[in-house]
This record gives C-alpha cells, structure tokens and sequence, in this order.
C-alpha cells in the first residue's frame, strides 16, 4: 500500500503548478519532503527526476535553475527529492557540510549508525517512484534523470545500474570518480566502510560505464572550464569518458560532452544552460515507445 502523500504546499507557475509534499518513508524511517511540477495535461506525463548536491534541498533546482518554462512548454513533469534524511538522530549528522545531512551520496548505507536511515539510492529508485506512478498522472515508462554535481553522481548510477530505466540521464558538474575523489572517499568510507571497495565501486559511474552492457543510454555530460571543483579534482569527467569510451558498452553509451568556457559550479552556470538539458530529455521522453 503506497504510503500517504500531504500537501504541504502549491503553487501556479506557467502552465501548471508547483506542489511540494510530506510523507513518512519506510525506506528512509523518517518523514521526506519533495517537489512536483506537473503542467497542465489531460493525459499521463513524462517525468524528469532531479538529483541536487551537497548542502541542498528539494528547493534548490525548482526555486532556481530557471527550468519550469522549459517544462511547461514540452509538458515534461519534474520530480525533485531532497539529499538526505531529515529530522532524524545520529551524532556528527551535521558536524559537516559533505558529509551527513544534505551529502546522503544517493548510496545505501552499510556502516552504523548511518545504514538506519541513509538508504537513499533505494529511496530514490524505489520508494519515490512508486509514489510517483501511485499518487500522480506521470506515465511510468517516460522517464529521465538528471542532476548536480553530487546529484550527478546519483543520476549516473541510477542509470548505469539500472539499464533501460530511463531514457536519457544528464548531469551538470558531475562527481564522476567518487572512489578517486576526497569528496567520494570521505562519503564512501562513512556510509560503505573505509575497506569494502567492491561496494564502493557498485556506486561509482566510472567503475559502473567500465562495464556497461545494457541498452543504448543517451547521456549529456555538461561541465564548466572555471568550476574550481573541477580544479581541484573533485569531479574527474575525463576518468568517465574514457572508461566508457573504452568498455564493452561504448556503442550503447551515447555521450553528448559539453565543455562550457567560463563557466563555474554555480546555479548561474544551471540557469544558462538548463534549456539544453529539458530539450535533450524531450527528445527521449516525448518519441514515440518502441
């Protein structure tokens, strides 16, 4: 029985309306906030999931990225899940900022105290669309991923480890390698356990393109030139490339890679280029079923 949905909010925006709900998730034992956008339509929509990064909420792509018009125009319905369990009690949930609350790595956690609530890869490929397809008009077999940065990481895998699940996948500033990565390692080594690498591999897009076999997954890999997380080594799109370039699932691994001049990390850089991305997944989510 899918678990009650609660209005919490709703507004109009374009053609069609924003709507975030509450509900208690069995996955994550805890209660979850996310948004909706569902233009206006008399028939089942497509849905694009979003996934966001480090620190952010469910607010921070519907509020910013600029995306709604875009979604409203291709009658496209966006999800928007938060980035971690909320409200419940574990000590140094919140002791940093890429670890913790709002950094739950979209991985299902084996290492106590975390492996009791942070379990966000099965609430985000499981739990939430079964809520989704129960409560709301979105057609079950339309649907792409996206997301941010950690979010990108969480759209990458969800998608590699789930072969014919979504249509399209894009990211924008994508952790790529997180098992090569302090942001990853750090993540990975709390939620997964500091020896266990073959689970740290099982989340991890590079580790995942390497051995690829499923269907042809159309994939746009959006990255600005000035993002100082890319500087730093946090994001390591190139180790990705060349994985999938040289795996057994190059053929099937259909990648637009789009190296953006002077563009950073920021929303700024989201809202320039989101047009793009809805229009990459239209033409996934809006052709006619096999």
């Amino acid at each position: 029985m899918p678990a009650k949905l609660e209005i919490v909010s709703q507004n109009r925006c374009f053609e069609g309306s924003v709507i975030k709900y509450e509900h208690q998730s069995e996955v994550l034992k805890c209660t979850m906030r996310f948004n909706v956008y569902l233009p206006d339509s008399k028939e089942p929509l497509p849905v694009l999931y979003f996934l966001s990064g480090l620190t952010c909420t469910e607010d921070n792509f519907i509020q910013k990225a600029g995306a709604l018009r875009y979604l409203s125009d291709k009658k496209i319905a966006l999800v928007c899940p938060d980035t971690s369990p909320r409200g419940v009690t574990i000590t140094g949930q919140d002791d940093a900022w890429d670890f913790g609350s709002g950094a739950g790595f979209y991985v299902d956690a084996t290492e106590a105290p975390w492996s009791a609530h942070y379990q966000m890869y099965s609430y985000v490929i499981r739990e939430l669309p079964g809520l989704i397809h129960a409560h709301l008009a979105v057609d079950p077999d339309r649907a792409s991923i996206m997301g941010h940065s950690m979010g990108g990481h969480g759209a990458l895998i969800s998608a590699l480890k789930n072969p014919g699940r979504y249509r399209s996948v894009s990211v924008l500033a994508a952790i790529c390698h997180p098992t090569q990565c302090p942001w990853g390692i750090k993540a990975f080594s709390g939620y997964l356990g500091a020896t266990n690498r073959s689970c740290w591999e099982a989340y991890d897009a590079t580790e995942l393109a390497r051995s690829y076999r499923g269907p042809q997954l159309p994939i746009l890999l959006d990255q600005g030139d000035q993002d100082v997380f890319l500087k730093q080594k946090q994001l390591l799109p190139q180790h990705f490339l060349l994985a999938a370039e040289n795996g057994p699932g190059r053929q099937q691994l259909a990648i637009e890679n789009r190296m953006r001049p002077g563009f950073d990390h920021s929303y700024f850089y989201i809202q320039t280029f989101i047009e793009d991305h809805i229009q990459f997944h239209a033409r996934h989510l809006l052709e006619a079923s096999d």
